[in-house]
């Protein structure tokens, strides 16, 4: 269970003279129990500060975030155990050389042998269909291949929630397609933004965030439906 009681994100802007202030979210209550939740809306309406604050990665200024009743700010690392991040560009959170290398560093928390942590590695690349690029550079790789690489390393670690921020947004449709059907074979609880409309109608609920709010909160078709009368005016 994920938790919001009055969370709010505030931040400083810089400027000369008078201190100024933006609110990115607005104080919001939520519980997020669903298998599957999407979060729709227009780019800088406060979906990725939303979702930042389910792992700890943005800290609410009012409020406060609990995951399995964990407070996000008190215990940010025991927060980023049960909660995994995927970004939107696999790039920002790929830190080793190769596939193989990400992802056992993923597994070393858990897996103190080192021959043992290889075959590991090796073996989670395998059963999403990359073994063939395990050595090779994350840079050779496609949009598709280091999205699916970047989720094995989240899931190395086992967490007990997979948060996504528009993972097929720099996808192709193959790629996309590939990575949706990742993500929906998922035991873990998945809480993902997304502009792809038909990858939010297969979600158990759906959030509509514009300003910093949110607008609407329900079953896919009736947040859909409101979120397309809100950009259509």
């Amino acid at each position: 269970m994920i938790r919001l009681d009055g969370a709010g994100v505030t931040v400083s802007l810089p400027a000369s003279g008078q201190a100024r202030t933006r609110v990115l979210l607005h104080p919001t209550t939520l519980e997020l129990a669903e298998r599957r939740i999407a979060v729709i809306g227009a780019n800088g309406s406060g979906k990725s500060t939303l979702l930042r604050l389910l792992n700890g990665l943005v800290l609410p200024s009012v409020g406060q975030v609990r995951v399995h009743g964990l407070d996000t700010a008190r215990q940010g690392r025991e927060v980023r155990k049960l909660v995994g991040f995927v970004f939107t560009d696999p790039l920002a959170q790929l830190v080793l050389a190769t596939p193989a290398d990400d992802v056992e560093l993923s597994l070393r928390p858990l897996v103190r042998d080192r021959s043992e942590r290889r075959a590991q590695a090796l073996q989670l690349l395998a059963g999403r269909g990359l073994a063939h690029v395990a050595d090779q550079s994350v840079y050779d790789l496609s949009g598709g291949e280091r999205q699916l690489v970047a989720l094995t390393s989240v899931l190395a670690a086992r967490p007990r929630i997979v948060v996504a921020d528009e993972p097929t947004t720099l996808l192709d449709l193959r790629n996309r397609d590939q990575v949706r059907d990742a993500l929906a074979a998922l035991e873990q609880q998945v809480v993902l933004a997304t502009h792809d409309l038909d990858l939010a109608a297969e979600a158990d609920r759906v959030l509509v965030v514009d300003g910093g709010r949110i607008l609407a909160d329900g079953k896919p078709a009736e947040a859909i439906g409101a979120y397309l009368r809100l950009v259509r005016g």
